[in-house]
């Protein structure tokens, strides 16, 4: 059996806090460990549920104290075993969940609107495709409120019976010595109420499942992990609640010739070592087209040459950013004897200019020495 953690240690509060830190500390771990915010995650789960357990000891005074003399065994002498599951932890917290995290959880419902839930679409665009952005449609499917029943799940002419065996409440108590423990009601599931004639149509759910086409339009200047949000495109409310947001994740694909360095784009331009050397103009391709790059004279490999203007737009103030070109300088390879020739010269062109520049720097030394 595993041993326990002490609950001033899981909150991460002293012995002596008050109810204020104790509630403030669970916060932030309870929308750390949130299950919503990190699905599949079995850790994660298992921390939210003890952070709940936790927090259920130390804002009851009565179990604080036992649990101040005793420790846990204390606790399990009153029948205080912590929660089941989820559904314990949303039944007893619900009203807090909703102060925290500012909507319904999803987990709890008394009748109340609940918000439907989000739901996340991937969509991949072409390097262009993000650059000058795009309208598109996409394929949702999703969970929406029923139109006969309007979400009740009810038949026409019913309406929801509350539940008889906890009232409406959607949990029930039961007394364990000198504590009352709530659990989620078993037979209302902790809706607080029941339906005796379920709609025919979506068979009670309060919702059916569609297939809706939506537009996005997808900004220029967009970049790969962006995420828009369309509002109202989630699953629909439960109980008149509002729908949920869909989210569409941007992915972009990498350019043949071009990359991307926040809103400048950058490319390789290979030039021969005779147009480095005695200049040029090349026609290089842009994102809206060719056009004419000067090659200064001398121009070196590694130089960096720019067209103002020629990025991506940004999507704060849609003002472009530049296209940054790296200059790749060629060896030539695979020479005729006519172009070695001329290479030669050339070699001892320089070779005569180097000696010469020697000998003036070692002339000038020795005259300095000298003096």
């Amino acid at each position: 059996m595993a041993v326990k953690r002490d609950y001033y240690e899981i909150l991460g509060v002293n012995r002596n806090a008050s109810e204020t830190e104790i509630k403030a500390n669970y916060r932030k771990l309870a929308m750390k460990y949130h299950p919503d915010r990190n699905p599949g995650d079995k850790a994660a789960e298992d921390k939210f549920k003890e952070a709940a357990e936790a927090y259920e000891v130390l804002q009851d005074p009565q179990k604080r104290s036992v649990y101040d003399q005793y420790g846990h065994q204390g606790l399990e002498g009153t029948g205080f075993s912590g929660f089941n599951g989820f559904e314990d932890i949303f039944s007893s917290f619900g009203d807090i969940f909703e102060d925290f995290f500012g909507f319904s959880t999803g987990r709890r419902s008394k009748g109340r609107g609940q918000k439907g839930a989000d739901l996340r679409h991937d969509i991949k665009l072409s390097f262009m495709e993000a650059a000058f952005g795009k309208d598109t449609e996409i394929n949702v499917e999703k969970m929406e409120t029923c139109p006969e029943c309007k979400g009740t799940a009810c038949e026409a002419g019913t309406q929801p019976e509350t539940c008889q065996h906890c009232g409406g409440s959607g949990q029930i108590s039961r007394s364990q010595g000198f504590f009352t423990v709530r659990t989620s009601c078993p037979y209302c599931r902790g809706r607080g109420q029941s339906v005796k004639h379920p709609c025919s149509y979506c068979r009670g759910a309060g919702k059916v499942r569609i297939s809706k086409k939506v537009n996005v339009k997808i900004p220029a200047g967009v970049d790969g992990g962006s995420r828009l949000r369309l509002t109202g495109e989630g699953e629909g409310g439960s109980h008149g609640g509002p729908p949920g947001d869909l989210y569409v994740f941007i992915h972009v694909e990498p350019h043949d010739f071009f990359e991307r360095d926040g809103t400048d784009v950058i490319c390789q331009i290979p030039v021969s070592f005779v147009q480095a050397a005695l200049g040029s103009e090349i026609k290089i391709p842009t994102l809206k087209g060719e056009k004419v790059l000067e090659i200064p004279k001398g121009t070196q490999p590694g130089d960096v040459l720019r067209f103002e203007g020629e990025g991506i737009p940004s999507l704060r103030n849609g003002s472009r950013g530049d296209q940054i070109i790296q200059v790749a300088v060629k060896t030539p390879t695979n020479l005729s004897k006519k172009q070695e020739a001329l290479l030669k010269e050339f070699a001892k062109l320089e070779e005569s200019k180097l000696t010469t520049k020697l000998k003036n720097m070692f002339k000038s030394g020795s005259e300095s020495v000298a003096r």
